[in-house]
């Protein structure tokens, strides 16, 4: 199946104030964000790819956007107009939205958060588990029909929201809910899951430097990409 890169948005304002923005509108990226949305564009746009896909949020449209012009510089006879996908917006914090983190720190509810989040239905809003299921649901259905359309070997991005793409990971990885605080996604970073037939792999994780352009197929000796295998080496590849 195709590989994903999973973009976290660029810095906004609420991530420096200390306020949980969850779907707030118009929270937009701050000028470090901006920049930062300009970097990770600038690493993706000599891949080849064949998608892009957002959050519906203006954080993560802004960012789509850049990928898409850095995008189009390199590739003129292919632009992409970055598609929005709900599935891939942050959780619904319900009454905890706007508030600040400090405030939040002191609620009973936040320790079963940091400790027990398959359990957490967020007061008027969305349960972890939840978000979990649709964001998988959505990586996995985008996956599918880029198989058909693109090839096996086909390389998108999906832009989101931190605790999504960890929610993601640990599924990729194959950890219960539970664990996915354990796992750190900072703001403009790739992530990058390769799904196969048998079971996904965790290419990068949290990745804000590290070159991209391995992850480009290697032709075979008859020009041909080469077939991806579900088999992890052993001892390593």
């Amino acid at each position: 199946m195709p590989t994903v890169i999973l973009v976290r948005h660029g810095r906004s304002a609420a991530n420096t104030s200390g306020t949980l923005a969850g779907r707030t509108p118009g929270v937009k990226l701050d000028e470090t964000g901006v920049k930062q949305a300009e970097a990770v564009a600038q690493r993706l746009a000599e891949l080849p790819l064949a998608a892009i896909v957002t959050s519906p949020l203006e954080r993560c449209k802004q960012t789509a956007a850049a990928i898409a012009k850095h995008h189009a510089e390199h590739h003129p006879e292919h632009v992409l107009r970055p598609a929005t996908d709900r599935r891939l917006t942050e959780c619904g914090y319900g009454d905890w939205t706007g508030k600040k983190i400090a405030t939040l720190a002191k609620d009973p509810l936040w320790a079963v958060v940091q400790q027990h989040p398959s359990a957490v239905t967020f007061p008027n809003g969305e349960s972890m588990r939840g978000m979990q299921q649709r964001a998988v649901d959505a990586v996995r259905a985008h996956d599918a029909e880029l198989a058909k359309s693109h090839g096996n070997n086909a390389i998108w991005v999906a832009v989101s929201h931190g605790d999504v793409i960890k929610a993601i990971v640990a599924d990729a990885l194959g950890q219960h809910l539970d664990t996915f605080q354990r796992i750190v996604v900072d703001t403009a970073s790739t992530t990058i899951i390769t799904y196969t037939a048998t079971r996904p792999f965790l290419v990068r994780l949290n990745d804000s430097g590290s070159e991209l352009a391995s992850l480009v197929p290697k032709p075979t000796a008859k020009g041909k990409p080469k077939k991806q295998s579900s088999d992890a080496v052993v001892g390593g590849r």
